[in-house]
């Protein structure tokens, strides 16, 4: 998992000869590379785009290295930072050793392998503590999960992406198709960081009344319009030193996106019959199931907005690029919807189910699962409790499901079902307790499984052969 983590590592130095050689090997060893002549423009920089590495010189203009660090600290605290001394300063390399730098290495690089060297064992803890963080942002509880289930490399991307945002305060676009789950990516971006006990305001743009938008975000005074019998608080003010999530932001008429606009440039909101400003200090997270770009180039969203909004991009994917995870999720629904009664899913019905497209995503297997464990007066699910639509798709198909974008290897559900719990097994290192919660099923369900499939013994087995 950690070997997919593409690394972002920001050189920060006034020559630029330091900074260009730097990059060309950051480069070569698979870095996405950033560069920065100041502490300020660094400090600016990370503000929009969070790095996990960052290379800084110790003597510049303005803002010194040890200044610079201090603030990234602050700032970034998981970020990595590496000090360049060029003056044999190694007093001034301690000190910045005792403010939370990872290391440092001397100016010029000789050899040039050095520095390669250097940056690679970096990027290897920087790895490790993604893994490791990732792990234990697995652990948390259904309610920090949010409903965020699966294993398949796809959603991990996703919640590599929530770890990494949910203590920054970068505007956030989430994109993908209706049913998904970008409300949930949302919540979880905001509840499993360090601003969680904010506020969190979810906005749902399609349903505002247009007449209304301005004084439902913005709030208003008394007598602004007939009805106006008080003042009341708009919504960013409500979300004030927290989040407020734009859902469907794509939905908003363009004269209401130019005040958007304004509202996020000038961070201050104006109420409607009011000629005071207030400021507000508020993370946006938005959310759309259109392409903005391909909206923007029509003349339906603004550019400008678009380009405000767009800092930071998570896709989550549609559930038909996600197969492996629908045994999992369908047990999860499962077990939220009859909690206690362990009910099953023939393979049959499993074999239905992941052959199905699912145009209504994640949210229509859940209403699916709800609505056969409401239906059904028996613990086993077979193809008769799935609606018709569903049901008959086995039956019209012959062989893997179609369109799937993730090999499995056998259609045999026995098979998927050993495959996907090995796997989440093997990244657990063994963990019972956290492979229920990835996999999104009870204790006892899991070590029912692993007895039948004799996982935990297996990879015992394994484990003291390597051992000796």
């Amino acid at each position: 998992m950690s070997e997919d983590l593409r690394i972002r590592l920001l050189i920060v130095d006034d020559e630029q000869s330091i900074r260009r050689l730097c990059v060309t090997v950051g480069e070569a060893l698979g870095f996405v590379c950033l560069e920065a002549a100041s502490g300020e423009t660094a400090i600016a920089l990370l503000e929009e785009q969070p790095a996990h590495m960052i290379l800084t010189d110790m003597v510049m203009p303005n803002m010194s290295g040890l200044e610079f660090l201090e603030k990234v600290k602050k700032m970034l605290p998981r970020t990595e930072v590496a000090v360049m001394t060029g003056h044999g300063s190694v007093e001034t390399a301690v000190q910045a050793m005792k403010l939370g730098a990872y290391d440092y290495i001397a100016k010029p690089f000789s050899p040039l392998e050095e520095l390669r060297l250097f940056l690679r064992r970096m990027a290897e803890k920087v790895r490790l503590v993604e893994e490791n963080q990732f792990l234990r942002d697995r652990m948390d509880t259904e309610t920090q999960l949010h409903g965020i289930v699966g294993s398949s490399a796809k959603i991990q991307d996703v919640l590599r992406m929530v770890s990494r945002l949910k203590d920054t305060r970068t505007p956030v676009l989430i994109t993908g198709e209706s049913g998904t789950g970008k409300e949930l990516v949302a919540r979880a971006i905001h509840f499993r960081g360090s601003f969680a006990n904010r506020p969190f305001v979810a906005v749902d743009c399609g349903s505002l009344v247009p007449t209304l938008i301005e004084s439902e975000l913005f709030g208003y005074e008394k007598g602004a319009f007939t009805g106006a019998l008080k003042a009341r608080t708009g919504l960013f003010q409500s979300a004030d030193g927290g989040t407020i999530f734009l859902d469907e932001i794509g939905e908003l008429p363009l004269e209401m996106q130019a005040k958007l606009l304004r509202v996020l440039q000038e961070k201050e909101v104006r109420p409607v019959g009011s000629n005071q400003r207030a400021k507000v200090d508020v993370r946006v997270i938005a959310a759309t199931n259109r392409d903005l770009e391909q909206e923007y180039r029509a003349g339906t969203f603004r550019k400008d907005l678009y380009f405000r909004l767009n800092v930071v991009t998570v896709h989550v994917p549609p559930l038909k690029e996600r197969r492996s995870d629908i045994p999992t999720l369908a047990h999860w629904f499962l077990e939220r919807c009859a909690p206690g009664r362990s009910v099953q899913v023939t393979n049959a019905a499993m074999k239905s189910l992941l052959q199905y497209d699912w145009p209504g995503n994640v949210r229509e297997l859940e209403n699916c699962m709800e609505r056969a464990v409401a239906l059904a007066d028996h613990q086993v699910l077979d193809l008769d409790d799935l609606p018709p639509a569903i049901a008959s798709v086995s039956q019209a198909t012959d062989g893997a499901p179609a369109g799937s974008t993730e090999e499995l290897s056998t259609t045999d559900l026995e098979d998927i079902e050993r495959t996907t719990i090995e796997r989440v097994f093997q990244q657990v290192k063994g963990d019972k307790a956290l492979a229920g919660k990835m996999l999104g099923i009870s204790r006892a369900t899991l070590y029912r499984k692993l007895k039948r499939y004799n996982i935990g013994g297996r990879m015992h087995a394994v484990s003291s052969q390597a051992l000796q």
